[in-house]
C-alpha cells in the first residue's frame, strides 16, 4: 500500500479524527478555565489581569477548536459561511503542526525553564495535560479538515497542479506577488537561522544568556518554514516544480498561518509583566516579527488567489 493511498484513507476517517481532536483538547480547556477563575495557579504572577485575559483568550480558542472539531466530524459543518471556518483554521494549523514537531523538546524545555523561575509543582502536571492537549490535537485535527476540505473544496487536493486556467486570471498578478514574498520569506528565513545557529548580529550583547534552548528551536522552525513557504508559493504560482496540487499548498497554507500566527503570539506575549525581554535589539526584533507577519497574510492571499482561479477553471471543465 503506498503512503498516498494510506494517507487518503486516513482522511476519509474525519469523523473519527474530529471526535479525537475534541477529546484531546478538552483538558487544555479545563486548566484554562480554571486559570481564568484563579484556580489552581503555578504562580502569583499568573492572578495578574493581563495574564487572566490570555488566559481567557487561549480559553476561547480552546472553545473554538472543539467546535471546528465538531464541524469537521459531521454534516452541518460543510453549511457554514467560509470565511467562519478558514480564518480560525489558517492560525490553528499554523500554530499547531509546528508545534508538533517541536512539542518532544520544547515540552520539557519549557517546564525545566518554568521551575528555574519558581513556578509550583502543580505547574509540572498542568503542562503535561497541556502538552498531551496540544500534542493529541495537533494529530487528529489536521486529518479531520482534510477530510472535510477535501468534501467541500476538492479544487485543493485532487487533481494535478498544472491545470488549464480560464482567459481572465490573475496568474499574472499572484506570480509577481509571490515572487516578491518568497524574497521576504528567504530573507526571514536566512536571519532566523543564523540566530538559530548562535550568530549575534542583531543581539543585544547584554541579552545574550537569554537565547535559551526555547528560543533557539523557535527561531529554527521559523527560517525553516519561512523557507518551505517561499518553496510552496512558487510551487503554486509558476505551477513547476510538483506534479500534485496539494503538496505545495499545504506547505504554503501551514508555512503562511505559521508566520502570522506565530509573530502574533510573540507580540501578545510582550505585554504580560514579567516576560522575558527578548535577546534582539527591539529594532531587529520589531522589524523580523513584523515582517513574519506581512508576509504570513500576503501569502495566504496568493494561496486563495491560485485556489480562486483553479475552482473556476475546474468548474468550468465539468
Amino acid at each position: 500500500m503506498t503512503i498516498k493511498k494510506t494517507i487518503s484513507q486516513l482522511i476519509e476517517k474525519r469523523r473519527t479524527w474530529g471526535y479525537g481532536a475534541a477529546i484531546a483538547v478538552t483538558p487544555y480547556l479545563l486548566i484554562k478555565i480554571a486559570w481564568t477563575f484563579g484556580l489552581f495557579m503555578p504562580t502569583e504572577q499568573m492572578g495578574d489581569i493581563s495574564w487572566r485575559t490570555a488566559n481567557a483568550i487561549t480559553m476561547v480558542i480552546a472553545a473554538v477548536g472543539i467546535l471546528l472539531a465538531f464541524a469537521f466530524s459531521m454534516p452541518w459543518g460543510e453549511k457554514l459561511p467560509a470565511w467562519l471556518v478558514v480564518f480560525p483554521v489558517w492560525v490553528g494549523t499554523g500554530l499547531l503542526i509546528p508545534m508538533l514537531l517541536l512539542a518532544p523538546v520544547l515540552g520539557p524545555a519549557a517546564m525545566i525553564r518554568d521551575q528555574k523561575t519558581g513556578a509550583a509543582n502543580v505547574w509540572v502536571y498542568e503542562q503535561i495535560f497541556v502538552i498531551i492537549s496540544l500534542v493529541g490535537v495537533g494529530i487528529c485535527l489536521p486529518f479531520a479538515l482534510a477530510g472535510y476540505a477535501k468534501t467541500r473544496w476538492p479544487e485543493a487536493f485532487v487533481g494535478p497542479i498544472d491545470t488549464d486556467l480560464l482567459p481572465d486570471n490573475s496568474q499574472k498578478l499572484y506570480i509577481t506577488l509571490a515572487r516578491l514574498v518568497a524574497a521576504g520569506c528567504i530573507l526571514l528565513g536566512f536571519i532566523k537561522l543564523f540566530w538559530a545557529a548562535g550568530g549575534t548580529i542583531g543581539i543585544n550583547p547584554a541579552m545574550l544568556d537569554n537565547r535559551d534552548l526555547w528560543w533557539h528551536l523557535l527561531s529554527l522552525s521559523t527560517g525553516v518554514w519561512a523557507f518551505a513557504g517561499s518553496w510552496g508559493l512558487l510551487v503554486l504560482t509558476t505551477r513547476r516544480g510538483s506534479k500534485s496540487f496539494f503538496p505545495p499548498m499545504a506547505i504554503a497554507w501551514i508555512a503562511s498561518g505559521m508566520l502570522f500566527s506565530y509573530n502574533l503570539f510573540n507580540r501578545l506575549s510582550a505585554t504580560r509583566p514579567a516576560t522575558q525581554p527578548a535577546p534582539e535589539y527591539p529594532l531587529a526584533h520589531v522589524l523580523t516579527t513584523e515582517l513574519g507577519s506581512v508576509l504570513g497574510v500576503m501569502m495566504v492571499m496568493v494561496i486563495l488567489m491560485v485556489l480562486h482561479d483553479r475552482r473556476r477553471a475546474m468548474r468550468n471543465a465539468a
